[in-house]
């Protein structure tokens, strides 16, 4: 089979590195990939959101099947648009993908079919959002509606803050137009949890839970990122919490996409805290998450292509999807500065065992060999039956590889590992 991977960063790698261990996969492209993809797929320039450009490369290469990975070409219709030219594919249409394309969307769904969320409300002009922002309960967090990097969201600690935060989007449009309507939601307190799902818009298969790591400092202190880091499985995620979260928020969601009019086929991602009032939504996403995909995927036992044809061909209650028991650790290794501004351009070194157990998401490949081209540049990635163990590998194999300005959480799993020992 010939397969083409759409996107170029460390999510991207790790599906890469699954499909290839389909005997039947013969070719991967990667569109339009990186340095590091490169070494395991043919990256050819064409961009993740240059859907016509894609069409016509499916074609002329006899692509046989399709990964859409990123959100933007999935909410400007991606599997649309090569469904159509007969390219069979994985992923959301435009019309499910609004799930993550509008937060507005996404709560009001959630509204109209009970599904346990924070409370809201939906603005379009500034002035009213700060009108209400001025006897609103603190803290308070503010959406922006729109895609924007995962970054689109602002935990206001003071009423000054939050009042900046919808100045920023609204006004200053610092994500553009994903800013022009937002979401003000009600602070709620708890462990979080990431749990990517394969659904075929009938039947929903949950991955194995995992802990993201979202901001920049250690203790999660300073900006928020993509990801510095992740850890799988979750102990917060218990099996009473996880049948809860089947019955009260999975099924129903995906019932509710398929009674819109938008059955959701593909990776559907539930960004949950689990309150004291039980589990809640704090966002869907629709797509792999980055980087979970990086813990969630060295973990699966099934072949993940099988996996993926049924949710496309709706045969997923009839496939069987296993997960190992061991647990995973992956740190993000960034570029200094990040998420701000960072310089790029500095040669990588890892020995081989590192390579091996790292995605790359932020690299070029230069007469020097591999050099960072991002803020997130590796997620390097250990299995072992314990977390602990994972932990102390995944750091282990993260000081056998350097580059300069590299910056990296030291405390990634500690929460995790903490709740294990109580």
């Amino acid at each position: 089979m010939r397969i083409m991977v759409i996107g170029g960063g460390g999510r991207e790698h790790a599906l890469v590195k699954a499909l290839k261990k389909n005997p039947t996969v013969e070719k991967i492209y990667c569109l339009p990939g990186n340095g590091g993809i490169a070494m395991d797929a043919e990256c050819v320039a064409i961009g993740a959101k240059d859907i016509p450009a894609q069409v016509e490369f499916a074609k002329a290469n006899a692509i046989d099947y399709a990964v859409v990975a990123p959100d933007d070409p999935l909410a400007m219709g991606a599997v649309d648009a090569l469904t159509q030219a007969g390219i069979p594919c994985f992923g959301p249409d435009k019309a499910a993908a609004i799930i993550e394309s509008s937060k507005a969307f996404a709560k009001n769904l959630m509204k109209k079919y009970n599904i346990p969320t924070a409370a809201y409300e939906i603005f379009t002009d500034a002035e009213s959002a700060k009108e209400y922002l001025k006897t609103s309960p603190i803290p308070v967090v503010i959406k922006a509606d729109g895609l924007a990097l995962g970054k689109g969201v602002i935990i206001a600690e003071t009423r000054e803050e939050a009042m900046e935060a919808v100045s920023s989007m609204m006004q200053d449009k610092i994500f553009g137009e994903s800013g022009s309507r937002v979401v003000i939601e009600e602070f709620l307190t708890g462990p979080e949890v990431s749990v990517l799902s394969f659904t075929d818009g009938e039947t929903v298969v949950p991955m194995v839970s995992s802990m993201d790591h979202k901001r920049a400092g250690e203790g999660d202190t300073g900006l928020n990122t993509g990801g510095m880091g992740t850890i799988a499985p979750n102990p917060f995620y218990t099996h009473e919490v996880a049948a809860r979260c089947m019955d009260e928020i999975f099924l129903p969601t995906i019932r509710a996409m398929k009674a819109e009019g938008r059955t959701f086929k593909g990776c559907l991602y539930f960004g949950l805290m689990i309150t004291k009032d039980g589990p809640k939504v704090i966002e869907y996403n629709c797509r792999f998450g980055d980087p979970e995909t990086q813990v969630v995927l060295p973990l699966l036992k099934s072949d993940l292509l099988t996996v993926m044809q049924a949710v496309t061909n709706g045969t997923l209650k009839d496939t069987v999807v296993e997960f190992s028991d061991e647990c995973a650790c992956c740190v993000v290794m960034a570029s200094g500065g990040y998420p701000g501004k960072y310089p790029t351009g500095f040669a990588i070194r890892m020995d081989d065992e590192a390579r091996a157990h790292t995605y790359v998401a932020g690299a070029k490949v230069t007469e020097d060999g591999l050099v960072t081209g991002g803020g997130r540049v590796l997620g390097v990635t250990a299995t072992a039956p314990t977390l602990d163990r994972a932990v102390a590998e995944a750091y282990r194999m993260v000081g056998n590889i350097s580059f300069e300005g590299a910056y990296f959480r030291r405390d990634i799993g500690h929460r995790a590992l903490a709740e294990l020992e109580k």
